[in-house]
């Protein structure tokens, strides 16, 4: 597969995930991201989403890394 193109989707699939499993954790805190105004719970589930996105990239990126140090590859 093209480099560019597994790195592109690798990086889309764990920033994704990684933003689901954050909206799925406040979920089960009770946050809504989607409610009206700005309260402490809704900022708390924007922050986890953002957190989930962020360690979800940088796995994919370890990921990614560790599986083209395992082939040889730089």
């Amino acid at each position: 597969m093209n480099k560019l193109l597994l790195e592109g989707l690798s990086d889309a699939v764990g920033f994704v995930g990684g933003a689901l499993a954050g909206y799925w954790i406040g979920l089960l805190l009770g946050w809504d991201i989607f409610a009206e105004g700005y309260g402490g719970a809704s900022i708390g589930a924007i922050l986890l989403v953002g957190i989930g996105g962020g360690l979800g990239l940088q796995l994919a990126r370890r990921w990614r890394a560790r599986k083209g140090a395992g082939d040889g590859a730089a």
